[in-house]
């Protein structure tokens, strides 16, 4: 693991998650767990490997249930001993990981560009990061950011070529009913798509408008209008966690 890095991470972790309704009825999509862990602590765990350990979580629906949980987690990560008589307790065994984490409630009906802008306090003084709370990746990095330093953009964000959902058959010819080969769930070929894992520059959050602004649809669009915009290809394991069907992969996935 790297050592510790003072650039802070931004996660917008502040949806419905109505996709996921199985599971998002009782609590934030953020907080499913795989593996016991939420989706959260396996995000922010690849953060803590290259050394970034400064998080500041756009929280929303159910709120709470992020606050408890890193309220919490110093105690309830390790052994304890117990004093009943007069309630002392005292935590020993594994350290905990070296996190400062500010949860904040930027409301359970704003759009993620105005989440992002409710944490302008925590990001403005320079470099920051910023990725989804439903996704998770292999992206380095720190080549991410070297790349993001070598073009000079305000936005670096990192794009993937997600599976397919179904498996995919290629013919020698058009019209050829023969199967040549088939791949289960091939990569979307040149499909690249927004895997989230962004580097921004400070400049970025006078593009938000409002809690009312999609970071996605009105800064993004903006930005990559005015060349601003700068994609890292990352070609390795992305997945996002949309559908119980997601779910059970990555379960699949952890198991395994």
């Amino acid at each position: 693991m790297a050592g510790p890095n003072p650039i802070p991470v931004a996660i917008l972790a502040g949806g419905l998650g109505t996709r996921l309704m199985e599971e998002t009825m009782t609590r934030p999509k953020p907080m499913v767990e795989i593996g016991g862990r939420p989706i959260l602590w396996h995000i922010m765990k690849h953060y803590h490997g290259y050394g970034f350990n400064h998080f500041a979580v756009a929280a929303g629906y159910k709120q709470e249930w992020i606050k408890r949980y890193f309220r919490d987690y110093y105690q309830l990560s390790r052994n304890l001993t117990i004093r009943v008589a007069d309630g002392q307790v005292e935590a020993h065994g594994e350290q905990c990981e070296d996190w400062t984490v500010h949860v904040i409630d930027t409301g359970q009906d704003t759009n993620t560009g105005g989440r992002l802008s409710r944490l302008r306090p925590w990001l403005e003084n320079g470099t920051f990061l910023l990725t989804y709370g439903d996704a998770v990746c292999t992206v380095d990095l720190h080549a991410l950011m070297a790349f993001h330093r070598l073009h000079g953009r305000l936005v670096t964000m990192t794009a993937v070529r997600p599976p397919a959902r179904f498996g995919g058959l290629f013919f020698s010819s058009e019209g050829d009913p023969i199967v040549q080969e088939f791949q289960e769930k091939p990569r979307l070929g040149e499909g690249w798509i927004n895997g989230g894992f962004m580097v921004l520059e400070p400049r970025v959050l006078d593009y938000l408008s409002g809690d009312d602004c999609v970071f996605e649809a009105e800064s993004l669009r903006r930005l990559a209008e005015e060349g601003q915009l700068a994609a890292y290809r990352h070609d390795q394991f992305w997945q996002s966690m949309d559908t119980l069907r997601d779910l059970r992969h990555l379960e699949q996935l952890w198991a395994a």
